[in-house]
């Protein structure tokens, strides 16, 4: 856990690689897509330099269900997002406090490794992003290249990740044509899959419909469905009536004014937050009256 100072302003930035990069995963800590993991955020507050975005940010994301973020621009939900698998440290000032536990084991702890962490946690990004110079197929087994990883039979566990992600019936032909010859929607889906291939047991996803058409986004939506039975998913998303649909459980960020660090005003069931909640901000923010 990252310290910080009496003014609130970080000590250090994540503790040095023998600290948070070195050991073996601990004891009891299952490997990747065993199941779906409990993820837990503890007192995280968060900076970029001296600037605080984040502060005191605790939150259980339930195994096997569906968290949604939701909350105006600028508020710190994609900041924590990256922080659930340490994408945050990648900002050379960013800093953080606070605990985020897979399962009860500290992630930014000696127990697991940034890159064990990583396929644990997968991510996918409010743009699709597949490699270019790279197949339909290649792409899907890209992040277990990039990891080391060795697969006994690349060709099934192709199909099955891109079956998983719904997108197996429009490119099982296709597999050698380059993937960034598919349409947005498929591009993100095909992201999915290959996040899917690293057996992670929990997914987080950044907006991953704000690019992509009525049409596409319902596919998508339709796959998170079907996916948060095997994996935990977190998404951030700013379409009320999505968050509505697909999520299990909702936490509400705010800012309290220019300049102030996000936080969480509500958090609980998704259907308790949009009709029955507790702060009247919360009432105002689902029902469009401000943000």
């Amino acid at each position: 856990m990252t310290t910080v100072n009496q003014l609130g302003a970080p000590t250090d930035q994540f503790g040095s690689a023998a600290n948070h990069g070195a050991g073996p995963p601990g004891p009891g800590m299952a490997p990747a897509g065993n199941t779906p993991a409990r993820l837990e955020a503890t007192d995280v507050s968060a900076w970029f330099g001296s600037n605080k975005v984040l502060e005191r940010i605790s939150l259980t994301m339930e195994p096997g269900k569906v968290t949604a973020l939701i909350g105006p621009s600028g508020c710190g939900k994609s900041t924590f997002l990256r922080i659930l698998n340490r994408m945050h440290e990648l900002i050379p000032t960013a800093a953080l406090s606070g605990s985020v536990a897979l399962d009860g084991v500290d992630v930014y702890g000696p127990q697991l490794r940034v890159t064990e962490t990583r396929l644990r946690v997968g991510m996918v990004f409010q743009r699709p992003n597949p490699f270019p110079s790279m197949t339909i197929a290649q792409n899907v087994l890209a992040g277990l290249r990039l990891s080391g990883t060795r697969v006994q039979n690349a060709d099934d566990l192709v199909q099955e990740c891109l079956e998983r992600a719904g997108l197996w019936r429009e490119t099982r032909n296709r597999l050698n044509e380059s993937g960034v010859s598919l349409s947005g929607g498929q591009q993100q889906r095909l992201c999915i899959a290959r996040s899917l291939a690293v057996r992670p047991r929990v997914l987080l996803m950044d907006e991953p419909c704000s690019a992509l058409d009525p049409i596409s986004t319902g596919v998508i939506e339709e796959t998170i469905r079907k996916l948060c039975h095997d994996v935990t998913i977190v998404i951030v998303t700013h379409n009320m009536q999505q968050a509505q649909r697909v999520s299990h459980n909702c936490a509400l960020f705010l800012l309290d004014g220019e300049g102030m660090p996000g936080h969480i005003v509500e958090a609980g069931p998704t259907t308790q937050v949009f009709d029955d909640p507790r702060d009247p901000r919360t009432a105002d923010y689902v029902h469009g009256r401000f943000g």
